[in-house]
């Protein structure tokens, strides 16, 4: 193969993971030409809305496969917490990348942190798990919908629309705009649990062995073994993208790993929160596993009254 095409959103911040690819492959292979082909997503058009109601799945990788499908592309380079945990026959998760920082950021012109910002604080997400989250640790706080690419909701901080807004640091991290606002601080995954695969990049193609031989030397153990257990943990639970749920996977050590889990309502008036360790070799059957305990306490019940809230 001397030439592939990459399906890619046009956002400053997918361009910078594509060309990231781009770099991976022609760092192996020398005398391959790749081309990076832009495409909108639903997810990219409708920035008014918050993405819960217009529905999670595929929001941000429709098009793409379709580009794949007509053979304008040959692979699509994704978030892999805007993937679908099930693929539509045809397509494959060829490679993952190695994972950047997983946690979430807290961005403020006057506050370093959560804990400083005072009472009934402005902050900006739209993310029901985000939401969550915030709630259970300051539950005074207002939560106010932030939509639009990273560099938008900075500028809507600037404005002073909000008191802090909080975003994956791995977006801002790989744009270099920390210095944008005067306080950008990741939060442990501690105290808020990302999103499943957060900080990992997905190769998806259609299921072609040449091709997925060749994004191969993309992939990273580590990060499999971490987005196994933590997809396996959605899928199992019949969550979708835009449901709260945060899950955690964090290797030890070669023996080890540590998993942390929650769900609940997005105004954190009820959740089931789970830490578990467990051996590295049975990463293919910890997600589902641990996924059953928190199906035994309800939250199957508590993620479709959620729902039901994100669709209101």
């Amino acid at each position: 193969m001397k030439k592939i095409t990459i399906a890619t959103r046009s956002s400053k911040l997918a361009l910078w993971q594509s060309e990231y690819v781009k770099a991976k492959l022609n760092e192996h292979y020398p005398e391959l030409e790749v081309e990076l082909k832009t495409f909108s997503t639903k997810a990219d058009k409708i920035l008014d809305v918050p993405l819960a109601k217009i529905g999670g799945k595929g929001l941000f990788t429709k098009e793409l496969e379709v580009a794949l499908l007509n053979k304008e592309a040959d692979i699509a380079v994704h978030s892999l917490k805007d993937v679908p945990v099930e693929f539509e026959e045809g397509f494959v998760l060829a490679a993952l990348s190695q994972r950047f920082d997983p946690r979430d950021a807290l961005l403020s012109q006057k506050y370093a942190s959560i804990q400083e910002l005072p009472q009934n604080a402005v902050v900006g997400t739209t993310s029901l798990r985000r939401r969550l989250e915030i709630k259970l640790l300051r539950p005074d706080i207002v939560l106010k919908d932030l939509r639009g690419n990273i560099n938008t909701r900075i500028a809507k901080l600037k404005a002073g629309e909000y008191d802090a807004i909080i975003l994956a640091a791995t977006g801002v991290q790989k744009l270099q705009i920390e210095d944008e606002v005067k306080y950008f601080k990741p939060i442990s995954t501690e105290e808020m649990i990302p999103s499943m695969g957060q900080a990992t990049l997905g190769i998806e193609t259609l299921d072609n062995p040449e091709l997925v031989e060749l994004v191969s030397i993309l992939h990273d153990k580590n990060a499999e073994i971490e987005s196994t257990i933590e997809r396996d943990f959605v899928r199992t639970l019949e969550g979708g993208c835009q449901v709260p749920i945060g899950i955690k996977a964090t290797i030890i050590d070669e023996n080890s790993v540590d998993v942390r889990a929650i769900v609940g309502m997005p105004d954190g008036s009820e959740y089931i929160k789970e830490e578990i360790v467990s051996n590295i070799n049975e990463y293919k059957t910890v997600g589902k596993t641990l996924a059953q305990t928190f199906i035994d306490k309800g939250a199957k019940e508590l993620l479709a009254r959620a729902e039901k809230v994100a669709f209101a």
